[in-house]
């Protein structure tokens, strides 16, 4: 299981909507190391403005690694994550995670950084299997 779940916010999707400050304090405590990624890059972001936020070293081992893969493979915690933060993330490979604002005048920038050819000029034959 990617989240850890109380028994409180599993009732509470049982019965209906979730509260996203729920959800979003779920994945806080479920994934540290990916809240810790993405919360490093949003302030240093914040600090030294720009266009975008990366991170570009691996994760210390394959549990960090899977956490933010759990974290960004998925629509509903990645979703949650954007707009708590206010940014909109942006994932190459195993961990070379991003942060962009939600500002229009970096959307060139974005579309750069997701696009087919940065993809494949960010590969290494020491990612291949991360």
């Amino acid at each position: 299981m990617s989240l850890d779940v109380s028994p409180a916010l599993l009732d509470q999707a049982e019965r209906g909507e979730v509260d996203e400050k729920d959800f979003v304090d779920c994945v806080r405590t479920s994934l540290p190391y990916a809240w810790e990624m993405i919360s490093s890059l949003v302030a240093q972001l914040k600090v030294d403005g720009g266009a975008f936020a990366d991170n570009q070293t691996p994760p210390p081992d394959e549990q960090a690694r899977g956490q933010l893969l759990r974290a960004l493979a998925s629509d509903a915690i990645r979703g949650a994550l954007q707009r708590h933060f206010g940014v909109r993330l942006a994932f190459q490979n195993c961990h070379r995670v991003a942060v962009f604002p939600q500002d229009p005048s970096v959307d060139e920038t974005l579309a750069r950084f997701t696009s087919a050819r940065n993809q494949l000029l960010n590969q290494s034959p020491e990612l291949r299997d991360c």
